[in-house]
């Protein structure tokens, strides 16, 4: 089976390297000339152009984009949408918000092209292990592209499918990182409470190996946690800034529309966004209130 790959950065790039090696047919198109003369020399095809990409494929073509959310996937879905026909599959891999999925299907069934969501999770590790694929849209045009999703899988019959309709894969997907965040979140803090506690003289690499076998924490997320603890050198030069891409904010908002409450979510969320203050404002003025109000020592000691 042949497919269009647009957006061949490192999780795309390794998606396109796996379908490759699964005996598919890979035409990829990337705005970098490097990246498309990096990806030909794993199997791929390359394409100059959006259009050079459609006209290497044969109908009823398929185009999965893997390129960031927002302004990038609208100008990315619309131009496709003027080079692709009637039958044709349109497939967002990104992390899009659900709402905009479900006005990109109804753009494309204007087109007569059946248009696809797919939350990914997998990360560089895909490439090896297989990606975890959460599809939403209609039934008939997932069925049509089962060789794909077996093949990026960890395995033929697990790690992926249909949740349901158009926009489904991404509210998954967003469910799925905002759930992260929060099992992130706790491991960081019980590491940074094992390290507190100096007299011990705990070390963190070994109660990280140790807990990776038998233990109910054991998780990828540990064995990733395992790994990063090995040197301590190189974490701890690494600044404190930890990023979101959106899907967990989102998941926040989704849960205030339904009612259903998300403390642990929301709160890895505001413990992310804390991370960019350098000048940890609030905390300069919490230690000023306790000095007015009670001349308790400001700073440490």
């Amino acid at each position: 089976m042949e497919l269009g790959m647009v957006g061949l950065g490192r999780m795309g790039g390794n998606m396109a390297v796996r379908l490759v090696r699964g005996g598919h047919r890979v035409v990829g198109y990337a705005r970098s000339r490097d990246t498309v003369d990096a990806a030909a020399a794993q199997g791929i095809v390359g394409a100059s152009a959006l259009a050079d990409l459609v006209s290497k494929l044969k109908p009823p073509r398929a185009v999965w984009l893997m390129i960031p959310a927002g302004a990038p996937t609208e100008e990315y879905l619309d131009q496709l949408l003027g080079l692709l026909a009637k039958g044709d599959t349109l497939i967002d891999g990104g992390n899009s918000r659900y709402t905009d999925s479900i006005r990109h299907f109804t753009k494309c069934q204007s087109a007569g092209v059946d248009f696809l969501d797919v939350g990914v999770s997998g990360g560089i590790w895909g490439l090896s292990e297989g990606y975890c694929l959460m599809i939403g849209g209609p039934a008939a045009a997932a069925d049509r592209l089962r060789p794909i999703f077996e093949t990026l899988a960890p395995a033929p019959d697990a790690g992926w499918g249909r949740v349901g309709g158009p926009g489904a894969g991404h509210f998954v997907k967003m469910v799925h990182n905002g759930i992260e965040y929060g099992m992130m979140e706790a491991y960081a803090e019980g590491f940074d409470v094992l390290r507190a506690k100096t007299t011990y003289e705990l070390n963190l690499g070994q109660i990280a190996e140790m807990w990776r076998r038998g233990s109910v924490v054991r998780s990828w997320l540990l064995d990733l946690s395992a790994e990063i603890l090995k040197d301590r050198a190189a974490l701890d030069a690494i600044p404190g800034y930890v990023r979101d891409s959106g899907e967990g904010r989102w998941t926040i908002e989704e849960s205030f529309d339904l009612g259903v409450p998300t403390p642990v979510i929301t709160l890895a969320l505001e413990q992310r966004i804390r991370s960019r203050d350098e000048t940890l404002f609030a905390e300069k003025l919490l230690a000023a209130m306790r000095q007015k109000f009670g001349g308790h020592a400001v700073g440490p000691g």
